[in-house]
């Protein structure tokens, strides 16, 4: 049975370098087996956190969200690409994630940081690691983080340069370490129901 992963992506500015990195993600994955598939947050087009998925009546959650949600619960593990803001995690990206909770329960994640700059969007990823870990998901310990995003990627969408190459050096480590608490988790959940 191939992982169904959800790779999640969250910028909204017109002028989106990470997308890049969230695009070669879905395609590396699908390389190794992995249904991989890309959420986009801006084309998801969630509005302002206002009431969480769980919050409307059943049947009457936005069209997306409901989409979304079906995707999540279905999903065996989830890739979060996130951009730094500020020292910070991107609006657009939390803003999708605080829509839903129980969905993302019993399921591992995993964080790909970047950033214009050289520390790679590593602060954005610590921010995530706590966030992830408070809404259910186990967080493995690999992560990948592409400094000098906008330099990263050729035209084709492959990895160049030194960030593209540290991208593929440290890709099937980070993909190994997400298939063995994909693993884990599925053969836990099938055996003994989660506790709550």
């Amino acid at each position: 049975m191939a992982d169904r992963i959800l790779v999640f992506y969250g910028s909204y500015r017109s002028d989106r370098q990470g997308i890049r990195l969230a695009d070669w993600l879905v395609r590396a994955f699908a390389a190794r087996g992995a249904d991989a598939e890309l959420i986009d947050a801006k084309a998801v087009g969630l509005p302002m956190l206002d009431r969480m998925y769980k919050e409307y009546p059943a049947g009457e959650a936005p069209e997306a969200m409901e989409q979304l949600a079906a995707k999540i619960r279905a999903a065996d593990a989830f890739v979060f690409v996130t951009g730094e803001y500020n020292w910070g995690m991107q609006p657009g990206l939390k803003n999708l994630t605080d829509h839903f909770l129980e969905e993302w329960h019993w399921r591992p994640a995993a964080i790909a940081s970047y950033s214009a700059g050289r520390f790679a969007g590593a602060r954005a990823g610590l921010a995530w690691h706590g966030t992830l870990s408070e809404m259910g998901m186990v967080v493995v310990s690999s992560t990948l983080a592409v400094g000098g995003i906008g330099r990263a990627f050729d035209d084709a969408g492959e990895p160049t340069g030194d960030g593209g190459g540290a991208l593929a050096r440290a890709f099937p480590r980070f993909a190994d370490d997400l298939s063995w608490w994909t693993d884990a988790a599925r053969n836990q959940r099938a055996q003994k129901a989660p506790p709550y």
